[in-house]
């Protein structure tokens, strides 16, 4: 009987949610911070024109590209987290639950590289 109760303990499920619920924020901070890369870079190009130095409006650049990828990063850590929170509820279910730093070591590598482009980015416009 205990093991039975142990199985489907709610503290558990309830915790895989609230996990899920964070790295759904985690990825609505990606895309939003992606959102404005793309926007700002956007707003500068429309301030020089209206400012009149027509001849000197600066493109773009990169900036649209690295925005459309951290909204993509962001897009796709809700998919991972949602299969991962899946994939936990049924370890959970079965009694039986294997940790996974898969997703953690994903984002991480993926965030370190797209901000080291930010920064050489940033160091060549200056």
């Amino acid at each position: 009987m205990e093991q039975q109760s142990k199985k489907h303990n709610p503290n558990d499920h309830l915790a895989n949610e609230r996990t899920y619920l964070a790295w759904v924020r985690t990825s609505i901070g990606i895309m939003g911070f992606g959102f404005v890369v793309v926007k700002f870079s956007l707003f500068v190009r429309q301030i020089t024109a209206v400012l009149g130095h027509k001849a000197e409006v600066p493109s773009t650049g990169y900036s649209p590209v690295i925005g459309i990828l951290l909204v993509g990063m962001g897009a796709l850590t809700t998919l991972f987290s949602y299969i991962r929170y899946i994939d936990t509820k049924r370890q959970l279910e079965a009694g039986q639950y294997y940790h996974s730093t898969l997703l953690v070591k994903l984002l991480t590598a993926v965030i370190f590289v797209i901000s080291m482009l930010l920064i050489w980015y940033l160091m060549q416009s200056i």
